[in-house]
């Protein structure tokens, strides 16, 4: 259900839905494209220093695509690069150059039209990076070797055992190594769709739980994706509004039954849930109490 919508991105880290459309829009924009140069504002930003970037220019810009919560450009000199965006950083292609007192620049690739294809990055954390890698070695990069299959548009067939597992579902399907491209956002959003506690352990789900689930994971992220092919087009806005209906939204009314919904908060993010749909109508309020809940 696509019933709300919380502004993200930067802000929240970009997911599955996000980077693949994201993917979509600049691929059907930039193919054939000529880069002109290529540079790197972000001191942190490029991770590799061979080859150089300037390697690029004169190169064509042949398919940008996606991998988990990665970004593949790929150049028609046989070369790509491959971006993450982290929590805060997002890959846009303006009409116009960067100009200097822009602070926000991690990569700039200058195109022969005029137009920039840009990482920018927003806040105080560079944590955004980029690898400029051959195309033959991109898959093999630690990065993406390490990743589990992709969660959309078919879970894994073995999602079961992946999730077998004595922690709760809320973090096992966040796992990239077990499956990829969930992150908190979705994760809400996806445990809500199903029914099913956050607090859950896989070790515990049932058959129908469990067909359920995966059903709801292709659903929910097809749905956004969906969403996004109608609502979105270049130049993409500084934040998606992305259409979680649970994800941000505690105090507020379950769209599927009324109930208001709850959060827990943890270090660095907040989880949500309904306690009606999901916890059997147990409140949480404190991770120390998450024990109770299963």
């Amino acid at each position: 259900m696509l019933a709300a919508f919380t502004a993200g991105y930067p802000g929240s880290m970009p997911e599955l839905p996000e980077v693949e459309i994201t993917a979509r829009l600049l691929d059907r924009a930039l193919q054939g494209a000529v880069v002109e140069s290529a540079l790197a504002p972000g001191i942190n930003t490029l991770k590799t220093f061979a080859p150089p970037l300037s390697v690029l220019t004169g190169q064509a810009l042949q398919a940008v695509r996606r991998r988990g919560k990665h970004l593949i450009v790929e150049f028609d000199g046989g070369h790509g690069l491959l971006v993450h965006l982290m929590s805060a950083g997002r890959l846009q292609l303006f009409e116009t150059r960067a100009g200097p007192r822009d602070r926000t620049s991690r990569l700039l690739v200058r195109l022969a039209n005029g137009s920039e294809l840009r990482l920018r990055e927003f806040g105080t954390k560079q944590a955004a990076w980029v690898k400029l890698l051959p195309l033959a070695e991109i898959e093999s990069d630690e990065s993406l070797a390490r990743l589990g299959p992709e969660a959309w548009p078919d879970p894994p067939a073995d999602l079961g055992e992946r999730l077998a597992q004595p922690r709760p579902l809320y973090a096992a399907l966040r796992d990239q190594h077990l499956i990829a491209g969930i992150g908190r956002s979705w994760v809400d959003e996806i445990l809500w769709g199903a029914r099913i506690s956050p607090f859950k352990r896989g070790t515990d789900l049932t058959a129908a739980e469990l067909a359920r689930l995966r059903e709801v994971i292709r659903a929910t992220l097809g749905g956004a994706l969906d969403h996004y092919e109608h609502t979105l087009a270049l130049p993409l806005p500084d934040k998606l509004p992305l259409p979680l209906a649970v994800h941000r939204h505690a105090g507020e009314p379950c769209p599927r039954c009324t109930t208001k919904l709850e959060s827990v908060s943890f270090e660095d993010y907040v989880m949500s849930y309904c306690p009606s749909c999901q916890t059997e109508g147990r409140v949480l309020k404190d991770r120390r109490l998450s024990r109770l809940l299963k």
